[in-house]
Parts: structure tokens; sequence; C-alpha cells
């Protein structure tokens, strides 16, 4: 494990008692976390996009927010809903995050996951899907993206126009040297996996997966992870792409911490998801030593490059600095992570 981070769902509503957690409150909170994690060096801080519901939705203005108050963590989403957004507008706005954060932008993408709503993409008017999830919507977006991302000419210039215009096609600006190799799909099945290996992008493997035939989760996940990588390697991409995995990792060294997440060490979960059988992984909670242990058996997170801990982003900054400093220190070590000022001081 070379790299860890936090994935927040960036869940904001009631919370019992009488209190409140405002969209307000869940993006401020989440810059002052990012702060602090940039402080402890941990190496990324990722946020869910989900529409029509009280969660993260235009990540863009908090990345870019995070972005200038921070050095060196890494900034994503895991990840935005392709099917809901214009590639063109995705594009420039991706560009000027990594511009603004000096290339520490990682743009996870994918078809998205269940929503609340029916269809809610349509509502944003891509109606013309043939596909009851609206996938071909979301690749379809994602080649244009790219494509833009890259430089493509996609308008015809007016050497007419009295703004300096030229003939030719034009791209989109700003572009982003480097911006494409800092682009991720999120799989969530060994198809979708084999399929950003082909496209060339690294891979966000999924917090389930739609298959349930018994293996264990974290096999599961393994075997993906090496299906992408072979198919990244037949289709002729150079370097090395890189892999994370998400995980529910709370290690317990307080009577708080256990309070909270004595009870929480669980197995892998089979059920019905986006109407398709799935296994969902299970939490890892417990002393450093075992949870350590654990870590080292779980076959996907050591083939991954990078973790992504998911975090109860409703219990504030200073909690969840706490479990990201804990696992920092008594654990994160044992499985070959070095921290950002480690490395910055080497």
């Amino acid at each position: 494990m070379e790299r860890f981070g936090t994935l927040s769902f960036g869940h904001y509503g009631p919370l019992g008692g009488g209190r409140q957690l405002t969209a307000r409150d869940s993006m401020h909170q989440a810059i002052d976390l990012a702060q602090g994690m940039d402080e402890l060096g941990a190496n990324g801080i990722f946020f869910r996009v989900h529409h029509f519901a009280r969660q993260q939705s235009s990540p863009m203005p908090l990345l870019a927010a995070i972005a200038a108050r921070t050095e060196r963590i890494e900034i994503g989403t895991g990840v935005i809903d392709m099917r809901y957004e214009n590639p063109l507008y995705l594009a420039e706005e991706a560009a000027s995050v990594d511009l603004i954060s000096d290339g520490r932008l990682a743009l996870g993408v994918s078809r998205g996951s269940p929503e609340t709503v029916v269809r809610g993409y349509e509502a944003f008017g891509y109606t013309d899907s043939a596909d009851p999830r609206g996938a071909d919507i979301a690749r379809a977006h994602f080649v244009t993206f790219l494509g833009a991302i890259e430089g493509e000419g996609l308008a015809d210039g007016d050497p007419g126009s009295p703004f300096g215009g030229v003939g030719g096609r034009a791209h989109i600006e700003p572009l982003s040297d480097g911006l494409r190799s800092r682009v991720w799909w999120g799989a969530g099945n060994r198809d979708s996996a084999e399929w950003a290996g082909r496209t060339g992008v690294n891979l966000m493997s999924s917090t389930l997966l739609t298959e349930a035939d018994g293996t264990p989760f974290d096999l599961l996940q393994a075997q993906q992870i090496d299906a992408f990588r072979a198919a990244w390697r037949e289709a002729g991409h150079a370097g090395t792409p890189r892999v994370s995995v998400s995980r529910s990792v709370f290690p317990i060294v307080s009577a708080e911490d256990r309070l909270y997440f004595g009870g929480a060490q669980g197995d892998d979960q089979i059920g019905v998801i986006d109407g398709m059988r799935s296994t969902f992984g299970k939490t890892y909670a417990g002393e450093p030593d075992a949870l350590v242990d654990q870590l080292l058996g779980d076959a996907a997170v050591q083939s991954a490059d990078t973790l992504m801990l998911t975090i109860p982003s409703q219990l504030g900054v200073e909690f969840n600095l706490r479990l990201v400093e804990n696992f920092a220190t008594h654990v994160a070590p044992s499985l070959g992570w070095k921290s950002t000022r480690q490395t910055a001081s080497t």
C-alpha cells in the first residue's frame, strides 16, 4: 500500500436530538478535514457524488477550494456520475481544478451508483439512453470527455471572428498537461474493469461488486484488478496504471473508539442492488495489530496501490481527523505506507 486517503459520502441533514448538519456545514467541514489530513501526511481526500440527495452533487467548487487551502494531498471524486454530465463542461472544470492544484486532481468517474430517483439523468436533459440504467450515456460522455482533455478539436474556428479567431478545429480551454493520466474509472464488475484497462485509465474498484458466487469479496476484487491490468497490457498502454480499493477500517485505540466501533466488525454481505445480486465488503474494526494482520490478508488491499478509508463524515472534523491519525500512526506503516511529509523531506 503506497497511499491511503479517505472517501466521504458527504451526507448532511438531521443528526438527531434536534441537531442539523447543513450543506454549508458539510462543505466547510470537508475543507477543514482536507487541511488537517494534508498536515498529517495522508495522500488523498475523495468525495462520492450523488444527485437528488443530501450529499455532494457538484464537487468541482469544493475541490477547487480544497486545492487552494492545501499543498500535497490528492483531491478527487469516487465517483462522478457521467450520465448527468456535459462532458465538455466537465473537461473545462477538471482542467481548471487540476491547474489550481498543480496536478493533484484524481478524477474518478463512472456510470454511478443506484439513485433515490428514477432515471434522474433525464431531468438533466440526457434522454437518449437505450439502457435502463443509462450505462450507454455514461460511456459515450466519458469518451467525449477524454478526447476533450487531450485537446481534440471539437468546433470549427471562425477566421472572421473579431476576437482573434483562426481556422481549423478548436479545442476546449484550459488544457492541463497530464490530466489524462489522473483519470480513474469506477468499476463494479470484471467487464467494466477490463473496459477501463483497454481504455487506458486508472481503476477505482467499487465498495461493492455486482457478482456473488460465494467467493470472498477481497478475492473477487483481486480477480477484477488482475483482469484490469491484463487488459491494460494487452491494449499496449505504456506505464503502470494505479488501482484503488475502498474499505471501512476503524482502529480501536480508546474507549470512545470502542463505544462507536466495538461491534462493527463483520463479514461480507450478499444482497441485491440495482436489480443485481452483489457482494459487499466487510467492515474492519479492532485493535491496530489485529487490523494489520487482517489487511495484510486482504488480497485486494495488497494488490492495490491506494486504500480509501470510508469515513463517517457526520461525526465532524475532529473525530475523523483522529480516525485518520490513528490509522496513519498505528496501522498504515505496517502495510508499507510512508507519510507525504516523510516523502517530501527525503
